[in-house]
């Protein structure tokens, strides 16, 4: 079991930059998945960025690449550095883990992953 701890949250003005953090219970293992998610009132949940801990690879939804970086600082602590921030970035941001099974480019094609954390929000207003 894995617990996860997001923090970073907060409010910007258009343009401004936020970084998330997520900070999980045990060191993350080398095989799993780790991903940012975040979920809008009234919007489903979707997947924002990805990262393979075995690997390094990394992946973002079309709407935020070049403006977030998502990356691992150490064994245990998740980064999501969000540049430029717009207003339509307005949602609660998850962390979530998946012991990637199938995977690394099918654990980006679903929100049914492993273990999640309980968000923190971000609004950026115009």
């Amino acid at each position: 079991q894995v617990q996860l701890v997001e923090s970073g949250g907060g409010s910007v003005q258009a343009g401004g930059s936020l970084r998330l953090s997520c900070v999980a219970s045990s060191s993350i293992n080398s095989r799993y998945c780790m991903a940012w998610f975040r979920q809008a009132p009234g919007k489903e949940r979707e997947g924002v960025s990805f990262i393979s801990i075995l690997t390094g690879a990394t992946a973002y939804a079309d709407s935020v690449k070049g403006r977030f970086t998502i990356s691992q600082h150490n064994a245990n602590t998740l980064y999501l550095q969000m540049d430029n921030l717009k207003p339509e970035d307005t949602a609660m941001y998850y962390c979530a883990a998946d012991r990637c099974l199938n995977g690394f480019r099918a654990a980006q094609g679903t929100a049914a992953w492993d273990f999640w954390g309980q968000g923190t929000q971000v609004t950026a207003s115009s």
